[in-house]
């Protein structure tokens, strides 16, 4: 199906007043309220603002946890989360559709016939740990996932080992599937690529590949970090998102998101006795140190911003 939100047209005449009032480009997200922002929509409103995009919000749940667990889910009915979704849909153009933690499938069900009625629209799934869950809820979601909304994503971003446990569970193979191979079980199921994070490399160092079954796209190799971690997953995959929307091509996108979320997670902080949250606006933060001389502190200072393609977003 064509979308049914088609780039406006205007006359010559209405350029100059369009141009004020196009504005960023718009990511819908789909994605579970998450009260220690770490992840689920807080990670995604930030990460695709930060950015230079607008996010959409659409909230599919809420987490009870702190930021160091998840206790709890609690899912809103799908037809609430289809309703928040058109609603939005029939009024703005949307650019790219990221998809987090839906909570049921149901509601997976409800978002994928979306998904197909914006054929046209990118759609770029995460598939975050669900090690929290109860076993068979958890495989009854990735079922309904896998069968409904891989046929639909455009690009699906995951951990190699929850992506390995997920899509490859009778791996036999002495060593550990690549990258091309979790992008092979995902196109099987429609998925054209994969973008696998936390690749496991000798001395300290983890790869992350943008693959299809045939060809290795891009990667970046980074050094772990000696911290836990909350939130990254949905920090890198709406980074992502929010770069397609501005007119990335993919391969630069999943470079730039990549490099953004290691300037997140190198200025991560600790807000609670849990994990350490990445710090997505980490271009906001004062520079300098604290003692800065009276002259110093009265300068007008530029935050660092991260430096991201320009957007070119038509409406």
């Amino acid at each position: 199906m064509t979308n049914p939100n088609p780039p406006r047209t205007t006359s010559s005449e209405d350029d100059d007043s369009n141009a004020e009032l196009a504005g960023p480009a718009c990511v819908m997200t789909f994605n579970a309220s998450d009260p220690s922002g770490a992840g689920g929509l807080a990670a995604d409103i930030t990460a695709i603002a930060s950015v230079g995009a607008h996010p959409l919000p659409i909230v599919t749940g809420a987490y009870a946890r702190d930021t160091a667990e998840v206790f709890d889910h609690f899912p809103l009915d799908e037809d609430a989360v289809a309703e928040q979704a058109r609603g939005i849909l029939e009024d703005v153009p949307v650019q790219v559709i990221k998809v987090g933690f839906l909570g049921t499938p149901e509601s997976v069900s409800a978002v994928a016939e979306i998904a197909a009625d914006y054929a046209d629209v990118p759609l770029i799934a995460y598939m975050p740990s669900l090690s929290w869950c109860e076993e068979g809820l958890a495989d009854l979601y990735l079922d309904a996932f896998r069968e409904l909304m891989l046929p639909q994503t455009t690009v699906l971003v995951g951990n190699h080992s929850t992506l390995w446990r997920w899509l490859l569970p009778e791996w036999a193979n002495e060593r550990s599937p690549s990258a091309r191979d979790i992008a092979k079980a995902a196109s099987d199921m429609g998925v054209p690529y994969t973008l696998v994070t936390g690749v496991p490399l000798p001395d300290q160092f983890v790869d992350n590949v943008l693959a299809t079954p045939q060809a290795v796209l891009s990667s970046q190799k980074f050094e772990r970090f000696d911290a836990m971690f909350s939130g990254a997953g949905d920090t890198l995959s709406a980074a992502l998102a929010a770069l397609i929307a501005g007119g990335a091509d993919l391969s630069a996108a999943a470079s730039e998101a990549l490099g953004y979320l290691d300037r997140c997670l190198d200025g991560g902080f600790r807000p609670g006795m849990g994990n350490v949250i990445p710090d997505r606006m980490f271009w906001a933060q004062p520079e300098g140190d604290a003692e800065e001389d009276d002259a110093a502190a009265d300068e007008a200072r530029t935050p660092d911003v991260f430096d991201l393609p320009a957007h070119d977003t038509k409406h």
